[in-house]
């Protein structure tokens, strides 16, 4: 079973549940990828829907932060309970040792010197780690291995 089809069958159990929040937050989900294949008139595979998953979440972050300085602790809940949905649906994510790892080894592939070339590298870290990793994560790697 795909991650969408997957995403659905969520959908359905939590209108049977009668499960308002979850069904709000995996609806939120829904509309974001069925935007992204009007928009592109694509049929999304599971990478996609990872990416589109990971921006959600990130979003949601950004979100958290906001609402914690303006001390509204009832929308920071709200958008906890929904960070929380949407993470089921991301693959298992590799702790900083096995990021670190994987950006040294991308580094050594490369050749990369300095952080002149952390284009480079973002580059190709990016397409391997994306929804794997933090990529706030993975940027603190890369500048690391290419620094140090």
């Amino acid at each position: 079973m795909s991650l969408k089809e997957q995403i659905t069958e969520d959908m359905k159990a939590a209108m049977r549940a009668k499960d308002s929040e979850r069904l709000g937050t995996i609806r939120l989900l829904t509309a974001a990828m069925k935007q992204k294949e009007v928009d592109e008139r694509v049929e999304l595979d599971d990478a996609m829907v990872v990416a589109i998953v990971d921006k959600l979440v990130k979003q949601r972050k950004d979100s958290i932060e906001a609402f914690s300085k303006a001390a509204r602790q009832d929308l920071v809940d709200k958008e906890v309970a929904e960070m929380a949905v949407l993470q089921a649906y991301l693959p298992a994510r590799l702790s900083a040792d096995e990021v670190a790892a994987e950006v040294k080894a991308i580094v050594a592939e490369l050749g990369a010197k300095g952080p002149g070339d952390m284009g480079k590298v973002m580059g190709a870290v990016k397409s391997r780690l994306a929804g794997k990793a933090d990529m706030g994560q993975v940027s603190a790697a890369v500048k690391a291995a290419l620094t140090g």
